[in-house]
């Protein structure tokens, strides 16, 4: 016997000739008239969509339930700030459906709708493709607040906003002041993402400050941050430092450097971008970013809840992070191999 598909808000929005962001306000009682409310409600019970458990909870307009989008949990970053969001939203008597994207722009659209469906009351979002144009139609429906970046596409969604042009610029300064030429600079990016703010801003600040910049689109991994770091670095005119815009990251360019052997700073200076606890665990201890994550958890949570309570969201937020200079990265030395070094490399 087949099992019967479960009714969805599609459904409900088909059986009644509206957008599923009206079901979903109607459902829980918002922004529609009461006829409509009753209209949708009666098609809803019609079609078995009462039966879902979450959406019983509807009665009293809310389900306690708030989605959580990552854009990776491979990154060791953003599984730190998914454990404290869901600990925050706790706190305000609210449970975490933490999702994953794993770092692929269309299982994070598939993960969005899915948590539309499964009528979460708000979503967070740490976004992989911020100027996606599905983002309008998920904070048409429910209340959203992006961490990171703006949502291009949604214009009225909460922001918790990280100032990456402080940062990055920052990074290339340092290695700049340093001595480095040729640098690369390791990102999210996909070729489906290609213009995401912080990877836009590197390649042109790095032009200003007469670096040769190269954008090199990484997973999230350190495996996979070494593979891609590895395709780098083992050329003849390679970079001498290696900027990641996250730790996960650095630590796989590491782990590339071990490879090729290429010491860490000597060879290849490598900074990253979290501060990660295990920055001062790596030998040598990792040059990164120090960002306040307790202060971005706690304006994320706040401006989410009270979109969820009284309709309205508060001013975007931006949080700027600080270099915070540690072994691994040093002055520029050649890359043409030990043997052809001067003597006073």
């Amino acid at each position: 016997m087949q099992r019967r598909r479960r009714t969805t808000l599609k459904d409900v929005a088909a059986a009644t000739g509206l957008s599923p962001a009206a079901v979903s306000y109607a459902l829980r009682g918002l922004q529609v008239p009461v006829e409509t409310q009753e209209r949708v409600r009666a098609a809803a019970r019609e079609l078995g969509y009462e039966v879902n458990p979450i959406a019983r909870a509807l009665a009293g307009g809310r389900t306690g339930m708030v989605g959580v989008l990552c854009g990776s949990l491979e990154d060791l970053w953003q599984q730190g700030l998914a454990v404290q969001l869901s600990r925050g939203l706790l706190a305000k008597d609210r449970y975490a459906i933490i999702t994953d994207a794993n770092g692929e722009p269309d299982r994070e659209r598939q993960l969005a709708r899915q948590l539309l469906d499964q009528q979460v009351d708000g979503v967070l979002v740490s976004p992989l493709d911020p100027a996606a144009d599905f983002w309008a139609d998920l904070s048409a429906a429910v209340p959203v607040v992006t961490i990171g970046d703006a949502l291009l596409a949604a214009p009225k969604a909460g922001c918790v906003l990280f100032d990456n042009r402080h940062g990055v610029a920052m990074a290339l300064e340092h290695l700049a002041d340093l001595g480095h030429r040729r640098v690369a600079v390791l990102t999210p990016s996909t070729p489906s993402t290609p213009d995401r703010p912080a990877g836009v801003f590197a390649k042109r600040h790095g032009e200003e400050l007469g670096l040769d910049v190269v954008l090199v689109g990484s997973p999230a991994s350190v495996a996979g941050a070494a593979a891609a770091a590895e395709e780098v670095l083992a050329v003849a005119d390679r970079p001498t430092a290696m900027f990641c815009l996250s730790d996960s990251m650095a630590y796989g360019c590491y782990l590339a450097a071990r490879r090729l052997d290429l010491a860490v700073p000597t060879d290849l200076s490598v900074l990253g971008y979290d501060d990660h606890e295990t920055a001062e665990l790596v030998v040598p201890p990792l040059t990164t970013f120090a960002w306040d994550r307790a202060g971005i958890v706690e304006s994320a949570v706040a401006q989410l809840v009270r979109a969820i309570e009284a309709g309205g969201r508060r001013r975007p937020q931006t949080f700027r992070p600080e270099l915070v200079e540690r072994g691994s990265t040093a002055v520029a030395q050649s890359t043409a191999p030990s043997g052809e070094r001067s003597s006073s490399s």
